[in-house]
């Protein structure tokens, strides 16, 4: 079973991975969002943290299938 901050490193690595394989910069993220590029850079740093309702909008934003992830954190 992985620890809590190994879940929240998992997601963050999944989400960064899942932006990179779509080609996108932070600051293409953070437009989707509607948000600035540092919102993106903290989460992938792990500075801030997300609610559920950010990562499944974070998903698919980077086209990260919610479950695959949720998976991987069981």
């Amino acid at each position: 079973m992985l620890l809590e901050q190994d879940r929240r490193a998992l997601v963050r690595k999944e989400l960064r991975q899942a932006r990179l394989r779509a080609e996108m910069r932070q600051v293409d993220v953070s437009v989707k969002l509607g948000r600035p590029q540092s919102y993106v850079a903290k989460v992938e740093s792990g500075e801030r943290r997300l609610d559920l309702i950010e990562t499944l909008r974070l998903c698919e934003v980077v086209g990260l299938d919610p479950h695959a992830l949720i998976d991987k954190l069981l």
